[in-house]
């Protein structure tokens, strides 16, 4: 496919941000990340403090999308037949015939996905990664497009299950919100003083018009150095002394299409090594491990994430 010719941001794209923020006051740059992310077609781990706007930010993407959205209010008692379906066997024809549940649809919130327990986490991994969900051995394909949005809190671990590293590594990013300054705060409480502002927003595009934007944000060009400095970096979390489990091809293939998609938002035919560098804390953090030594000795992901930017070598456009 040729590269799209384009000087300023797709004006669907604009209106899918500016429709978000409507409601998410303040948190343009995480609406541009996450709207990057849907274009990349990835899933999204939002992880904050409650209260935030974790999931009024994902219902607010689902409207202005316009698809099928569903919310899976993840808990501990919640069983994979009720996240993928069930077949259940029909008495007047003498057949079993399959029920689906909520995970067919074309957007996913995974509210509080670390409340509930392993074996219903993985019943996301074929959606996420197959886009399809097999029960009693017959395969069901979900709706295009498809996303899962989780969501989970990182202060609360009574009752909770992390979720393993597979699952992790599904997702594309990790973001987070954080509190609104004070100026926020502010027009927050006047925007919400006499109604919902969520319950007024109108989709701004149909399912076809976002894959449309998805095929055009993968026709961005990026150039071998680029490539390389991505390969690169990948390789650094890898054999880092401080690192016990590094970035997997999966990551840095997350990085290529999210920096494609991240420079498409911004309204460039091309990447460029800074929209590498912005993506690689949101892209690469959820997928390390740091050894358990030298967390003792004060290194975290982002130090040490921090310290690979300065150390690799940085293309030249």
């Amino acid at each position: 496919m040729n590269p799209i010719k384009m000087e300023q941001t797709h004006p669907s794209v604009l209106k899918l941000i500016d429709n978000i923020e409507k409601v998410l006051i303040g948190k343009r740059s995480v609406i541009e990340m996450m709207v990057a992310a849907v274009l990349a077609n990835g899933h999204v781990l939002l992880e904050d403090v409650p209260g935030v706007g974790k999931t009024m930010l994902v219902r607010a993407l689902a409207k202005s999308v316009g698809g099928e959205f569903k919310r899976i209010q993840f808990t501990p008692d919640l069983l994979p037949t009720d996240v993928t379906g069930v077949a259940i066997f029909n008495q007047k024809n003498l057949e079993f015939e399959f029920r689906q549940g909520p995970l067919f649809a074309n957007v996913i919130l995974a509210d509080e996905i670390n409340r509930t327990s392993p074996k219903t986490q993985s019943s996301l991994l074929e959606a996420m990664e197959e886009r399809s969900v097999t029960v009693d051995g017959v395969t069901y394909r979900l709706p295009e497009p498809f996303f899962v949005m989780a969501t989970q809190n990182p202060l609360e671990y009574e009752g909770t299950f992390p979720l393993p590293e597979a699952q992790l590594d599904r997702f594309l990013m990790q973001l987070r919100l954080g509190y609104p300054s004070v100026d926020e705060e502010m027009r927050m409480l006047s925007r919400f003083s006499d109604a919902n502002p969520l319950d007024q927003l109108e989709p701004v595009m149909t399912a076809g018009e976002l894959a449309q934007l998805q095929q055009q944000a993968s026709a961005v060009k990026i150039s071998e150095g680029v490539k390389e400095y991505i390969v690169r970096l990948c390789h650094r979390t890898r054999d880092h002394h401080h690192v016990y489990l590094g970035v997997s091809p999966r990551g840095s293939l997350a990085l290529y299409r999210a920096s494609q998609a991240l420079a498409f938002v911004r309204g460039r035919e091309y990447v460029i090594p800074d929209d590498v560098k912005e993506l690689v804390p949101l892209i690469f953090a959820h997928r390390m491990m740091v050894k358990p030594e030298s967390r003792l000795e004060g290194s975290t992901v982002e130090r040490i994430l921090t310290a690979i930017l300065s150390e690799t070598r940085v293309p030249v456009s």
